[in-house]
């Protein structure tokens, strides 16, 4: 099978993801998947292991080994080693600003009608008044939690 994706790594790389192998410091996902792009290097020195080599001697599956030096190629080492961050998670936290006025709005009076504020009440109102920022009742809590405020 012809490989679309090949890694070459340089001196660099190969000392990066050495150093993250035997320093035994990060996570068990991210120690498999240098050892998956030091096996796959096809550079001078690599030993250009085949992915279903690879697949069988770490036990992962062969779409793993694809995907990872796939992502090493186009993007960068570095980048296959850890995680994307979602853009969902990106965009789900408060500034300083933002917080100080949720904290405000809970602090307040809650509207007619209603004996206090619930999670899901103050997230609904602060999406009115913070230009139609959306935030949900779990985010409320933790930014409430965080500042240590109390609905009552």
């Amino acid at each position: 099978m012809v490989k679309m994706y090949t890694v070459s790594l340089n001196e660099a790389e190969r000392l990066l993801l050495r150093q993250t192998v035997s320093r035994g410091k990060a996570s068990a996902r991210t120690i498999t998947r240098a050892r998956i792009l030091l096996k796959a290097d096809e550079g001078e020195d690599g030993p250009g292991v085949t992915d279903d080599v690879i697949a069988t001697t770490l036990d992962v599956g062969v779409r793993t080994v694809e995907r990872l030096r796939q992502r090493a190629a186009t993007e960068s080492v570095e980048a296959a080693l850890h995680d994307r961050v979602s853009s969902s998670r990106k965009a789900c936290a408060l500034d300083g600003a933002q917080e100080a006025r949720l904290t405000a709005l809970a602090c307040s009076q809650p509207p007619s009608g209603k004996g206090r504020w619930s999670l899901r009440l103050l997230a609904a109102e602060f999406g009115k008044r913070d230009d139609g920022a959306v935030v949900s009742h779990e985010l409320v809590r933790r930014t409430l939690k965080k500042t240590s405020s109390s609905r009552t």
